[in-house]
């Protein structure tokens, strides 16, 4: 029963832990720029003109990802039906093909928005 709590309790602990040292680190940053006297605005975010939000860039690349996948699973009904290819390599060779295809072309189009 105590190593049922163990995990949630380990991961509560891994996040506290990562967003403490977080926050402590940059906080340590900002002090010592303030100390020498140093300009801070670096760690403002400035907002461009040319750039979509993060959200939209997300749902993009998750939407060719899920079209990838599709496309890779209908590939690979064609060759195990069709070709006589094993569902066994089929399936796993064309959705990782498919998937990493995806993934590019969504880097690039990506890449054309935010630019």
């Amino acid at each position: 029963m105590a190593v049922a709590i163990l995990i949630p309790v380990s991961f509560f602990l891994l996040v506290f832990g990562i967003t403490y040292l977080y926050y402590s680190t940059r906080n340590r940053e900002r002090m010592a720029l303030i100390e020498k006297d140093l300009d801070a605005t670096i760690f403002n975010k400035a907002k461009r003109e040319n750039t979509s939000p993060v959200w939209k860039i997300f749902i993009l690349n998750f939407s060719l990802l899920l079209i990838g996948v599709g496309l890779a699973i209908f590939i690979a009904s064609i060759l195990v039906a069709n070709i006589g290819v094993p569902s066994e390599v089929a399936y796993p060779a064309t959705i990782f093909l498919m998937a990493g295809i995806a993934l590019l072309v969504g880097f690039f189009v990506s890449k054309k928005l935010t630019s």
